[in-house]
C-alpha cells in the first residue's frame, strides 16, 4: 500500500519544507510514502469562499481513484493518540487499498463533494493550525506511527 498525504498550495517557508522532508525520508524506510501537492487556485483572492472550496474540490475529485481510501485532516474528524494513530495505519495496510491518502485542505476547509467522497476524517487536535504546521504534525505522527508498529525507541509511554 502506498501512502500520500495530499496537500493544497505550495509552503513558503523552507524551514519548515526540510523539516516535512526529513520525515517523509525517515517514513519511506518503512513504507511508499509522497507527499502531492496540488496547485493553488490563480486569482482565489477574487473569487468568493464558496467557489473557492468548490473549485478545489474539483481539483481534488479530479485526482482521486474509486479504489483510493481519502482520509480527510479535518478539525471535526476523529482525536486518537499516537498508539491509536499506529493502530489506525496498521489496519490500513491489512486492508484491499493500493493508496491510503491523507487529505490537507484549503484556507476554507473542504467542498461538500470532498466530504461526501472521503471514507474517514482525522483531527490533529482542537486546535487551529497553519496548513504548514499541519504538514509538519502529520508527517512527524506518521513517522512516529512507524516507531512504534516497529517497537522502536522513539515513542515513550
Amino acid at each position: 500500500m502506498q501512502t500520500i498525504l495530499w496537500v493544497l498550495g505550495k509552503t513558503n517557508n523552507g524551514e519548515f519544507h526540510a523539516m516535512v522532508e526529513g520525515y517523509k525520508k525517515r517514513i519511506q524506510k518503512y513504507h511508499r510514502f509522497d507527499i502531492e501537492t496540488i496547485p493553488d487556485l490563480r486569482n482565489k483572492g477574487k473569487i468568493s469562499i464558496g467557489l473557492q472550496k468548490e473549485k478545489e474540490g474539483e481539483l481534488i475529485m479530479a485526482r482521486l481513484k474509486q479504489t483510493d481510501y481519502l482520509v480527510l485532516l479535518d478539525e471535526t474528524g476523529k482525536q486518537m493518540s499516537s498508539t491509536g494513530f499506529s493502530n489506525f495505519i496498521n489496519a490500513k495496510r491489512m486492508g484491499s487499498q493500493k493508496r491510503l491518502i491523507f487529505l490537507v485542505g484549503g484556507a476554507f476547509g473542504f467542498s461538500k463533494s470532498v466530504y461526501l467522497r472521503a471514507n474517514e476524517k482525522i483531527s490533529l487536535s482542537k486546535m487551529t493550525f497553519s496548513h504548514q504546521m499541519v504538514r509538519l504534525f502529520f508527517v512527524e505522527q506518521l513517522y512516529r506511527a512507524n516507531t512504534i508498529l516497529n517497537n522502536e525507541p522513539y515513542h515513550h509511554k
